[in-house]
């Protein structure tokens, strides 16, 4: 996945209102800013070793990070083309694992 879809218009994270708001949070927070130092200084030599995990919510679409806020910070940071990922669906009562390929398409006109 293109790292430039990592923007609050496409790609969102899910427990911040924007990407500056995550970066500012884990910032302040020791325990995060030691995470993203260690990110930073391992990803450009080893990539990320676990995915990105996205989750598409099934009633609008939406497409956020689900897991991984700390690893995506980190290669928009670095600047980093792309990055793995994972995805699932996001149900009512649910998460669905992806069996699919992703739907590119949800985020076409973001």
């Amino acid at each position: 996945m293109p790292t430039r879809m990592l923007r609050d218009d496409a790609i969102q994270p899910t427990e911040y209102r924007t990407w500056a708001e995550a970066e500012r949070r884990f910032a302040r927070r020791e325990k995060d800013t030691r995470i993203l130092t260690e990110l930073l200084a391992t990803v450009p030599r080893e990539g990320l070793r676990e995915p990105i995990l996205l989750g598409v919510d099934d009633l609008d679409h939406r497409v956020y990070v689900s897991d991984g806020h700390h690893r995506a910070i980190a290669v928009r940071q670095l600047g980093a083309p792309r990055f793995p990922f994972r995805w699932c669906w996001i149900r009512a009562y649910r998460v669905e694992h992806a069996t699919v390929p992703f739907p590119h398409h949800l985020l076409a006109d973001r």
